[in-house]
């Protein structure tokens, strides 16, 4: 077959075009074989079930014509007389099942289960044959069954159907064997037909399965040896190649790997420096407040007490002088007292702004007593602020921007509340924990929702119900910009921030931070 074997050479395919349809047509022809063979073993097989159904009913109609006969004998006994009703009530009960298995299995058909044969002509004519015994077998039955008295057994119409019935017994037995012999001769023959033709699809597909072997796998294997020759001087080939492609992917991997140390040191490079310009833009911003809040305690400040204390003195001459003169001296004090009030606000407003830009508190003591002051300082009738830590009175000072820090997130958290939640307790917690420093503030308040960073463009804007009281969104949203410069000073420090808050469950700020690397001499503000 040396056509078999031309390779389609126009688009460069490995496997022959003409052994693709060869082996297609053999796999198609060997499918259908299998598929014949099983379909018609399944449908002789479910015909020979039917069939054996069939011979059982007619077999089972020997036994019961026999029950019925030995029922019918002991109608008659007089030594049963006792068991009259019990052997008519036994004959009624039988026969009718006689009777129709008979009338059905002569069509060749079974109740349960369902099943419906033809019988063959043959078959047919002995049911024709054993016709006259069947139906003196029912007249005789019927008769003796409308029995109601012993006494009516010794009637003359009554012998005569017990003899009737007694001498149809054995004609009936052996017409009704001869049928169950021809219905198991036509069954054999047909598995035995059923075997032929087993193996003429067997033979006939060991011969589709060698002509498989000769004409698929045996040049097949033939081309697969060429094939594996090839592939053996192509590997040499192929090694020496990876072999060049191996050192070239070295270098390469090289290259790359130093690229992404400079890209990599750069990078770091980078965010050091934005670090530093950001330690310097707020450490610049401290001592800005620093310096603002030393000119407004020691220079605005001064220079409001001094009025305080003018307004005072001459508070004090008109009041002396209100007791000489009664008479024009009362408007100028009512004057001089509501002066005096609100210089007295303008001084308290003073040192609270000088306080909050650098509180003197926590250059002096350090961040415990300084968040302590806060705490006391933000309380009110509305709401409770309080603060826990695990500090000790022993424990030295934490670095100067440290200590910064802490205390303006707190600042901030607590202002946030304040302003935006309208809460009714504030806790603030300053613990250390293992190598690290953990900030707490949280408070019972209003909540929000905290953004995403993608949401869908135009989406519908809907108010929030909290406690069944509808609330505006804007007095839900994060401070963003306060938010903003807490995470960037605690980034400054290599620490970590993080923000939980929902709708009426209130917020919670939390920020942990290395804790021994930031031990160290307190420097001076």
């Amino acid at each position: 077959m040396p056509d078999t074997l031309n390779d389609n050479t126009k688009d460069g395919s490995v496997i022959p075009v003409r052994f693709t349809r060869l082996y297609m047509t053999l796999l198609i022809i060997l499918a259908v074989l299998l598929t014949v063979g099983q379909g018609l073993t399944q449908w002789r097989l479910r015909a020979v079930q039917d069939e054996l159904w069939i011979i059982r009913y007619s077999a089972l109609q020997r036994h019961q014509s026999q029950q019925i006969v030995k029922q019918v004998l002991q109608l008659a006994d007089a030594s049963e007389q006792a068991n009259f009703s019990e052997n008519v009530a036994a004959l009624r009960q039988v026969f009718p099942v006689f009777e129709r298995y008979h009338l059905q299995s002569r069509q060749g058909k079974v109740d349960n289960p369902k099943v419906y044969i033809v019988n063959s002509d043959t078959v047919q004519r002995l049911y024709e044959a054993i016709r006259p015994q069947f139906d003196a077998f029912r007249r005789s039955a019927h008769r003796l069954m409308q029995l109601q008295t012993f006494d009516e057994t010794k009637t003359p119409e009554v012998q005569a159907s017990i003899k009737l019935m007694l001498a149809n017994e054995k004609p009936f037995l052996e017409e009704m064997d001869g049928i169950v012999r021809e219905y198991t001769t036509e069954l054999r023959a047909k598995l035995t037909r059923l075997q032929s033709i087993e193996l003429y699809l067997y033979i006939f597909t060991v011969i589709v399965l060698i002509g498989i072997g000769f004409l698929i796998f045996r040049p097949a294997a033939r081309k697969l040896k060429q094939t594996f020759a090839q592939l053996v001087e192509a590997e040499s080939q192929t090694t020496a190649a990876n072999k060049k492609l191996l050192n070239a992917n070295r270098t390469l991997k090289e290259t790359r790997q130093k690229l992404f140390e400079a890209t990599k040191l750069q990078y770091q490079q980078e965010i050091d420096d934005q670090k530093s310009r950001t330690s310097y833009l707020i450490a610049g911003q401290e001592e800005e407040r620093k310096r603002l809040s030393r000119d407004l305690h020691d220079g605005l400040g001064q220079m409001l007490t001094a009025i305080k204390l003018q307004i005072e003195g001459l508070e004090a001459s008109l009041t002396r002088a209100a007791a000489t003169d009664q008479v024009g001296s009362a408007p100028y004090a009512k004057n001089l007292k509501t002066l005096k009030s609100l210089v007295t606000q303008t001084i308290q407003e003073t040192r609270t702004i000088s306080n909050n830009l650098m509180p003197t508190v926590l250059s002096d003591f350090g961040i415990i007593p300084a968040i302590k002051m806060l705490a006391e300082q933000d309380r009110s009738d509305s709401f409770d602020v309080t603060f826990e830590t695990n500090f000790s009175s022993d424990m030295p000072r934490l670095n100067r921007n440290v200590e910064i820090m802490l205390y303006r997130v707190t600042q901030e958290a607590v202002s946030n509340a304040v302003k935006h939640a309208k809460p009714s307790h504030i806790h603030i917690e300053l613990n250390e924990r293992g190598n690290s420093l953990q900030l707490l503030v949280s408070d019972d308040g209003k909540g929000f929702q905290i953004p995403r960073k993608k949401q869908e463009h135009g989406a519908a804007k809907q108010k929030p119900e909290i406690n069944g009281d509808t609330t505006d969104p804007s007095e839900l949203r994060p401070p963003s910009q306060g938010l903003h410069n807490m995470q960037e000073r605690t980034k400054l420090l290599n620490g970590k921030f993080k923000l939980q808050s929902a709708f009426g469950k209130g917020t919670k700020i939390q920020v942990s931070i290395p804790y021994k690397s930031h031990f160290a001499p307190h420097d001076t503000y």
